[in-house]
């Protein structure tokens, strides 16, 4: 695999510790994808590796609260963890996780290159056809806050570089099929990758101490009977 075109703080040696681990071989890791490095900010200590199963139980469970939510009240994209570099957010994310790297233009334009869209295991070879996804939508996040953010951490969370799986490149057509489902209401078209799409999605409920309901533990339990040497990691973000 490529190396990062943005560096983000840690040396390669420490992607071994960051927020997912999982048995699938397609896991959004070291191994199939350039690691995007955790800067040192925003966390505060990695958790050991918990079994699936172990992790969703550290779950809280809640009622889901829509009302009230509007997509802007997450600020995305910001500059990014460099902000002399001219690309938002959105597409450090993708230099960093291209397979082949896209030249990069004045203002960021992207042009070349190649991804491979975990969800559907779809190779892109062009920027403009990818989505920038939160792993966890941000509808999903607000229905599970479990007391209202502040203005400040719904913007750390729409932009968090600090963990490599809350933001995820994929094709276009996975993301708005996805749009802002939890597991029981949707999963990857890629069935191989169901194991790491829980466990990340775990991962990240705990990172960001988000609640679920009951309809999403139940559909999180059940990918963890077919997933049983799949295990979380993750960092509380503050």
């Amino acid at each position: 695999m490529i190396k990062n075109l943005l560096r983000r703080g840690l040396p390669a040696v420490a992607l071994c510790a960051l927020p997912l681990l999982a048995s699938a071989p397609t896991a959004h890791s070291a191994s199939t994808a350039p690691a995007r490095a955790t800067a040192p900010a925003g966390s505060v200590g990695l958790r050991a590796p918990l079994p699936l199963y172990e992790a969703i139980d550290r779950l809280p469970v809640a009622p889901e609260h829509r009302d009230g939510y509007r997509r802007d009240l997450y600020k995305h994209w910001n500059r990014g963890l460099n902000p002399t570099d001219g690309c938002d957010t959105r597409r450090e994310v993708i230099l960093s996780e291209a397979v082949v790297a896209p030249q990069v233009a004045a203002g960021c334009k992207l042009t070349g290159g190649s991804w491979r869209s975990p969800y559907d295991n779809l190779v892109v070879t062009d920027a403009a056809r990818l989505d920038v996804d939160h792993f966890v939508p941000l509808a999903e996040v607000y229905d599970s806050e479990r007391t209202p953010w502040s203005a400040a951490r719904r913007e750390a969370y729409a932009n968090d570089q600090n963990s490599p799986d809350t933001l995820i490149a994929v094709s276009a057509a996975s993301n708005r099929s996805k749009a802002d489902k939890d597991p029981a209401e949707w999963l990857p078209s890629d069935a191989s990758y169901h194991c790491t799409y829980a466990a990340t999605w775990v991962g990240t409920k705990l990172r960001w101490d988000l609640a679920v309901d009951d309809n999403e533990r139940q559909a999180l339990l059940g990918l963890a009977e077919d997933c049983p040497t799949t295990t979380v990691v993750y960092e509380t973000a503050v």
